[in-house]
């Protein structure tokens, strides 16, 4: 077999090809010209090998090995592709330099600092603005519903039915749409926030339900520049083995609370779970798995229903 063809050329084939199934591949397909682009440099006329494979994907020296595992899995799937054309391609071994993804643990917020932080968000300047209510709302309605902060930000006026207490959520990510009740405590913070929305804005040129202090559409790029100076003024830290407080584990903290609630009432959480993995908009239940955090308070609830449930038989034997 003659290689007249570059990596490059190869590898553009390959995305395009990926691309028309409908994967997006942004990142790993910007990774993967790069390896390919090192390929041609370096002079390689041959099949993929997994020598040169390891060689690039351990570059830099001191990156991660998780890094380095990821950057491999790129190559690792564009080998698998390569080798349907060209035999002698190798493919480099599933996990050869350990995983890809490693779970750090997400922050748990208590109601005490779900309640922390709206306090913080209405302090806010300048004073008088929309802007304080704005965030106040939305990081509330995050606490309370469990939505991404992609699906908050998007959501529409006329998604949002007050009066039925309903929440339309268009289709993103994963999840076709679904339409969310909501909880009476919630119906009445956000008929609030429509009020003084309405008062700074009565005729917003937006579609957004959020909106910002100039009637704008909020970007996630400055909800998180909020969020960040919030934190730093709450003087929130990492927890142990775990990270910084994000505003996606909000939605983390929902899922916890919720089966920390369901313990306390002794709702059937096995039956029950397939619900919650609906409303969050999951196509599988172990996404929903994946959301839950064992804390304290939630592995002691857990673990009372267990000694009940496995307590002495009619016989007086566990």
């Amino acid at each position: 077999m003659t290689y007249s063809s570059t990596m490059t050329t190869h590898a553009e084939a390959y995305l395009q090809h990926r691309r028309q199934l409908g994967y997006e591949l942004k990142k790993d397909g910007q990774r993967l010209l790069a390896f390919a682009r090192w390929a041609d440099r370096t002079g390689h006329r041959g099949p993929l090998t997994i020598a040169m494979a390891l060689q690039w994907a351990r570059m830099p020296q001191c990156g991660a090995p998780i890094y380095w595992a990821s950057r491999l899995s790129v190559v690792r799937c564009f080998a698998q592709h390569r080798a349907i054309f060209d035999p002698k391609t190798q493919v480099p071994p599933k996990g050869l330099l350990g995983p890809t993804r490693q779970r750090r643990s997400p922050f748990i917020y208590s109601t005490v600092q779900i309640r922390q932080l709206l306090r913080a968000a209405s302090a806010l300047s300048p004073v008088g603005s929309l802007r304080r209510h704005t965030y106040t709302a939305l990081f509330g309605f995050l606490a309370s519903t469990g939505l991404r902060i992609s699906e908050a930000l998007r959501l529409r006026r006329d998604e949002v039915d007050l009066d039925a207490g309903l929440l339309h959520v268009s289709a993103s990510k994963f999840d076709a749409g679904r339409r969310l009740p909501l909880h009476p405590s919630v119906t009445l913070a956000l008929h609030q926030y429509v009020r003084i929305r309405h008062r700074h804005h009565p005729a917003p040129l937006f579609p957004q339900f959020f909106l910002s202090a100039q009637g704008r559409a909020l970007t996630h790029g400055i909800v998180l520049n909020t969020f960040h100076q919030l934190r730093v003024r709450l003087g929130w830290a990492a927890s142990p083995g775990g990270r910084m407080p994000r505003i996606h584990d909000l939605r983390h903290s929902f899922v916890c609370h919720t089966l920390e609630d369901w313990y306390r009432r002794g709702v059937d959480i096995d039956r029950s779970i397939l619900s919650l993995s609906t409303y969050l908009g999951h196509r599988n239940v172990r996404d929903t798995y994946w959301y839950i955090t064992g804390v304290p308070s939630l592995m002691a609830l857990a673990t009372k229903r267990f000694e009940r449930s496995s307590g002495p038989d009619r016989g007086g034997q566990r």
